[in-house]
């Protein structure tokens, strides 16, 4: 084999013409580090650390060209050794390969890698009904190395579900497919989750292991277990050095959620190349610490025996959770790129592919599947009907026997039906809830809500009680009593709003929430984004939500946050003023359950107005009071949320008294709800020929994104300060007498 150094400035030169240092590989034209040692075969097969740049000696930069001369081979990979099993994997491994070379995007490396612990898993273990992929009580699997997608999607065509199709593959991240860059549940089913941002998908895999328990403590009879099933997710390196990762599998060994089990893909590259650049824990000290039963493969890349006993030997304690270590070769089969960061984020290129294919023994074209691997894949169809056409059975037994139990999982867990004595009980509630802090209000909402609603759980990062999140009577959720109700999720926000979205996207009809203070969502946002991405329609309680707050000061005072979190698609930012606009918040939440609701709470008092509306607060905005005689509009409109309604409505009585203005009061708790409401509402709220220049907005927090209603704002646009609620209202100008000010300004200015 010869291997040249080219010049940028001269002639090539034979690495014979540097002393005792060889190179091992090149990745089209790139820069090669330096390798020491005899150059043979073998060498030019070894790993590759990184890219390096060097000089010859006359100065000059060079770069590195590699040529194998005629009649060297390189060293073919140890495959599985049993030809059948290896066609198998290899099906898998080139749809992968195929599919991202044909989009000249994604991540090749891991499915090469991943796929026969994969393969074995789906093959061997997983109960599911490709014809059915929202079977209650399948087992769920989660890739949260989101990244290697072409894993996913072509373990979902091989074992025969609809979607996605040869055609869907080959179309792998084109605009509108289904086969996009990174799992999505709401656009292919057998997707369970969303995942990408990496360490998601195993605190949503920790989030389906808690659904399956509680179902399975709610409804399973020690003859009937309609609900057992079991979640497993691969996780790669990336999602292991995630924070999130850490905070769900602590909850999870905590819990001790035996019908969990994980694969880390212990390929030791992320993106940037080998992992010892800044990982280099104890992985398996680190889950056993966390309760975890941690099992380790020798061989990820042929060992299936193995890989299969380690399964097994996971699934036989229900006692804890199970992470196995396999070991793998990200890229296997790669000549240049095998266990290189080069097969982790880009395309082999074609050249590679092709040698990947000799390497491999693949004599396969792309996208075919050998008749003989496909036969084999498919029967999973007959299994999964078997498999189902049991439960079915089993759940015509139970019916029998437990009637009343039978109508209630088909309505919660089948059909996926609130239960209807939810919105009396919300009216109720506001109904005889008067003036005190909307976070009282919630709690007494919450409450009400499970007097009626067995589908109702949740919990609060360590904040219940200020949160006021307790479900009075339902117990702790614990692996003592998967029965309660009441999640104590620590102080784990981004876990807890990943774990969340996961018992959500379930698919069993529970109401899922969590809870933390508004400053905190800042903690939770990457996995609140995901869920509102997903269309995990959970609830998401805050409280402490401005300086009314008081004593904690500016570190726990929210400023930006209801303006960043509107921003967000797909979730309602929902901040209530009394008992009937928070009882609206839950009712938006229950009746959307593709939609985050995050409801804004107070620590302070604030007052039960006469005027407030339950149906006006589900339309977003809504008069509260105005002045104006029949058929004339108002001077200026006063625009208040939350705890500022009170602080309006006062400020609306000085101007008529004092001035005698005529003033529209207008409380607005769900900004987006009301963008969705057609024009002519929009417009019997903010009459055009009112314009904004005779508008005032008040919200302790920053007037950042209400120039789109008013040209006058009493807000908060720096961070707090230490002292007490009423005393940084006042420092801060979110007074009455402020409001007065603005609005006489703005009907000089706007007459």
């Amino acid at each position: 084999m010869l291997a040249y150094l080219s010049s940028t400035s001269g002639p090539s030169l034979r690495l014979s013409d540097f002393s005792n240092k060889h190179l091992c590989k090149t990745k089209r034209g790139s820069s090669l580090l330096v390798a020491r040692g005899s150059f043979t075969p073998s060498t030019w097969e070894r790993v590759v650390l990184g890219r390096r740049r060097f000089s010859g000696g006359s100065g000059s930069s060079l770069r590195v060209r590699a040529t194998a001369t005629a009649g060297v081979s390189l060293i073919k990979p140890k495959q599985t050794g049993d030809k059948f099993l290896d066609l198998c994997i290899n099906t898998i491994r080139f749809l992968a390969v195929d599919a991202v070379e044909k989009a000249n995007s994604g991540h090749p490396g891991a499915p090469m890698g991943q796929a026969p612990m994969a393969f074995t898993l789906w093959d061997k273990f997983l109960r599911f009904n490709p014809k059915n992929p929202d079977w209650v009580n399948r087992d769920r699997f989660v890739l949260s190395s989101g990244h290697g997608s072409m894993l996913l999607y072509a373990l979902l065509y091989l074992y025969g579900y609809d979607r996605p199709t040869i055609e869907d593959i080959k179309s792998f991240c084109e605009f509108g497919s289904c086969a996009t860059s990174h799992p999505e549940n709401f656009l292919l089913p057998g997707v369970e989750v969303t995942t990408g941002p990496l360490g998601s998908g195993v605190a949503q895999a920790v989030g389906l292991a808690m659904a399956e328990a509680h179902l399975a403590a709610m409804f399973n009879t020690p003859e009937e277990k309609l609900v057992d099933h079991y979640t497993y997710f691969i996780m790669s390196d990336g999602c292991m050095q995630e924070g999130v990762t850490s905070e769900a599998a602590s909850l999870g060994g905590h819990l001790g959620l035996g019908k969990l089990i994980g694969f880390f893909d212990d390929n030791k590259i992320t993106f940037d190349g080998p992992t010892d650049l800044a990982f280099s824990e104890d992985i398996a000290k680190r889950f056993e610490s966390y309760g975890w039963q941690v099992l380790a493969v020798e061989d990820g890349n042929c060992d299936i025996a193995a890989i299969e006993h380690a399964i097994a030997q996971a699934r036989s304690d229900l006692t804890r959770p199970s992470l196995i270590l396999v070991p793998t070769a990200i890229g296997f089969g790669s000549p240049q790129y095998a266990n290189t960061r080069f097969a982790h984020g880009e395309p082999l290129g074609a050249d590679e592919v092709r040698a990947t294919r000799e390497n491999l023994g693949w004599t396969y074209p792309p996208f075919e599947v050998p008749d003989e691997a496909l036969k084999h894949f498919r029967r999973k169809i007959q299994e999964g009907a078997r498999l189902e056409h049991e439960w079915t059975e089993l759940f015509g037994r139970y019916k029998n026997k437990h009637p009343d139990q039978a109508a209630l999982f088909e309505r919660m867990v089948i059909r996926k039906e609130k239960s209807p004595g939810w919105e009396k009980a919300l009216k109720d509630c506001a109904a005889k809830t008067g003036a005190m802090a909307t976070r009282q209000v919630s709690g007494a909402m919450l409450n009400a809500l499970a007097s009626v609603m067995p589908e109702i759980i949740g919990g609060s990062a360590d904040l219940a009680p200020s949160n006021n999140t307790l479900l009075k009577g339902f117990g702790d959720f614990s692996r003592h009593n998967y029965k309660a109700k009441n999640l104590r999720f620590g102080v784990r926000e981004a876990a807890m709003t990943a774990i969340t979205a996961g018992i959500k996207l379930h698919g069993t009809g529970l109401f899922p929430y969590c809870a933390t203070f508004l400053i905190f969502t800042d903690y939770a946002r990457g996995m609140l984004r995901l869920a509102a991405l997903s269309e995990a329609g959970i609830t998401f309680v805050t409280t402490h939500d401005s300086v009314g707050l008081g004593e904690d000061g500016p570190t726990h005072q929210p400023i930006e946050q209801l303006a960043s979190l509107r921003a967000m698609p797909n979730l309602y930012m929902f901040r209530p003023c009394d008992a009937n606009e928070c009882a609206a918040g839950y009712a938006l939440s229950i009746k959307h359950d593709d939609k985050v609701v995050l409801l804004a709470l107070t620590r302070q008092k604030t007052n039960k107005l006469d005027t407030s509306s339950y149906d006006g607060a589900l339309r977003g905005a809504y008069v509260v009071s105005d002045n104006s005689p029949s058929g004339a509009h108002p001077d200026v409109i006063l625009i208040g949320t939350g705890s500022e309604v009170d602080v309006v409505m006062e400020a609306a009585d000085q101007l008529r008294t004092n001035d005698g203005m005529k003033v529209r009061v207008v409380s607005m708790p769900c900004m987006e709800l009301f963008e969705e409401q057609d024009a002519g509402y929009q417009e019997s709220v903010f009459p055009s020929v009112v314009p904004r220049s005779r508008r005032v907005v008040c919200e302790a927090a920053t007037s950042f994104g209400w120039s789109r209603y008013a040209d006058h704002f009493v807000c908060i646009d720096r961070f707090g300060a230490s002292g007490k609620g009423p005393d940084l209202m006042k420092f801060f100008g979110i007074t009455p007498t402020n409001v007065v000010e603005k609005a006489r300004g703005a009907v000089g200015k706007g007459l």
